[in-house]
């Protein structure tokens, strides 16, 4: 999502972009290797019509030695596409934490920040690291209660709750590079919006489970076999529960270009926007699903894919791209050793794994060339890949 005076999320007096009036977005362009671009905000040329990809310094193997073991094969795309801001953030640690019994778990998500870019950021910088104190915390309760029902699934959904309230509780101090409290760094210097917030659709993998938790219109989608299955259902204000829960506490859905809580934010819950609680909640809905042999792709992306793809439509893309995909025409790195004439961004058995890249790039081209206006992020995961 774009900043408050950008964003379709926010209501605002008018929408700003950086596409040329009838540039045809899905045009060719050439994708330039991603470890030649961390940190940076680079643009391709498409009939005319600049578009802009954020690549984050996080979304790529650390150099040198990186190439040794990613235990998790996934793909990531960030695009600001048609706004001039880029507040979406991608947030990827595989094996960020050790469950119970010594099994790895993996964290992978998509934060889509509006008003600003600093609770996105907050949340790129701090969710991970909270959420292994809490897994740690949840863990030994578990192990305590190991022998009652549901004891390992209710460890897993307090750890998320608490995690989710906590970076909540940071988010008025967050600068918008993510650090929390005095900031010296060129971003600190940057107005602050009275409503800044971000979406977090986060997901773990821990054995045979992937477990999701979403809060906002942020979404989660499993391909399983030929079916598109949701793992996370979007907060929208005039969804009838959500309503009755407003309206429950005194607030108000206004339908301002939507609806909106308040007249001004278009989604029910999110995490930040001091001013608009308690209407707007953090807690997030989490969901616990066992895999299957069927599974093949889980898709984590923000509402600028959404708003113009459909959930079966993102499925069918990453399945013909693992149709048509070739991971043997990649060189994959074991040795520990990093080569730097190597393409960071073909590496196979690294977060960037080839089909799954594809899937994310082809994924946010037809996002733009279907007019997508907002920031578009994704992640594509492999669940091919046993971990």
């Amino acid at each position: 999502m774009a900043s408050a005076g950008t964003n379709n999320n926010l209501h605002a007096g008018h929408a700003a972009g950086t596409g040329a009036e009838g540039a045809d977005p899905a045009a060719e362009f050439r994708l330039v290797p991603l470890h030649r671009l961390a940190g940076t905000s680079v643009g391709f040329e498409q009939s005319g019509a600049a578009v802009s990809i954020n690549v984050e310094a996080s979304m790529l193997p650390n150099q040198p030695g990186a190439a040794a073991a990613w235990p998790v094969a996934f793909g990531t795309m960030a695009l600001a596409g048609r706004l001039s801001v880029m507040e979406d953030t991608v947030s990827l640690h595989p094996s960020f934490c050790v469950w119970a019994h010594g099994e790895p778990m993996h964290f992978l998500a998509v934060f889509d920040g509006h008003g600003g870019p600093n609770v996105a950021a907050l949340c790129r910088e701090q969710m991970h690291a909270i959420l292994a104190e809490e897994l740690a915390i949840a863990a030994e309760q578990y192990l305590a209660h190991r022998d009652e029902d549901g004891a390992e699934e209710r460890a897993w959904r307090a750890a998320l709750s608490r995690s989710f309230a906590r970076v909540d509780a940071l988010a008025p101090a967050a600068c918008a590079c993510g650090r929390v409290g005095w900031c010296a760094c060129p971003l600190s210097s940057r107005p602050r919006s009275p409503i800044v917030g971000s979406t977090a659709v986060v997901a773990l993998l821990v054995r045979d489970r992937v477990i999701v938790a979403n809060c906002g219109d942020s979404r989660a989608v499993l391909c399983r076999g030929a079916r598109a299955v949701p793992l996370s259902m979007d907060h929208k204000p005039d969804r009838p529960d959500e309503r009755a829960r407003i309206e429950a506490v005194g607030g108000q859905v206004v339908f301002l270009d939507g609806p909106r809580v308040g007249g001004i934010l278009a989604m029910s819950r999110a995490i930040g926007h001091e001013i608009l609680k308690p209407e707007v909640i953090c807690e997030p809905k989490i969901m616990i699903t066992i895999r299957s042999d069927d599974d093949d792709f889980l898709i984590l992306a923000s509402d600028g894919l959404w708003d113009v793809i459909s959930n079966k439509m993102a499925c069918d893309v990453a399945m013909e791209c693992k149709k048509y995909g070739s991971p043997t025409s990649f060189r994959a790195v074991g040795s520990g050793q990093a080569d730097h004439n190597i393409d960071y961004g073909t590496l196979v058995r690294q977060q960037l794994e080839p089909r799954c890249y594809e899937a994310a790039t082809l994924l946010g081209r037809l996002a733009l060339s279907r007019q997508s206006s907002d920031n578009i992020s994704m992640v594509v995961i492999d669940l091919k890949v046993r971990v």
